[in-house]
């Protein structure tokens, strides 16, 4: 059965091409560019992963992962952090607010970033 991973990311640029190397990959790739577009695509479609930006329009990515996590729905789904922020209290909150993992945007090559993911949903 086809993985599917919800990546939610203001960023257009960045949104594609995640999107296109998880689609090369297998993977079928849910999109959205606000919080809460994310939180109800993930609450319809029930994806096996969330790939989460922190800061995002209208709702940012620490009240969608408090949300995601307070939902019996979704709170199960592993949610990986691709962010910008690289402060250790950042990263430590996300960690405590149940995020799987952290990974700053600009440390991270495509390639490794399916490999978490792939990783996470073995």
């Amino acid at each position: 059965m086809t993985k599917r991973i919800l990546f939610i990311e203001d960023e257009s640029a960045l949104q594609k091409a995640v999107g296109t190397v998880l689609l090369e990959e297998g993977f079928e790739v849910y999109a959205a560019v606000t919080g809460e577009e994310g939180l109800a695509l993930a609450r319809r479609e029930k994806p096996d992963l969330i790939l989460l930006d922190l800061i995002l329009p209208e709702k940012d990515g620490f009240a969608v992962l408090d949300a995601l996590k307070k939902d019996p729905e979704t709170s199960r789904i592993p949610v990986i952090i691709m962010s910008n922020l690289e402060a250790s209290e950042d990263v430590q909150k996300a960690l405590d607010r149940g995020a799987m993992t952290y990974l700053v945007k600009m440390n991270y090559k495509l390639e490794e970033v399916v490999e978490k993911i792939t990783n996470i949903l073995k």
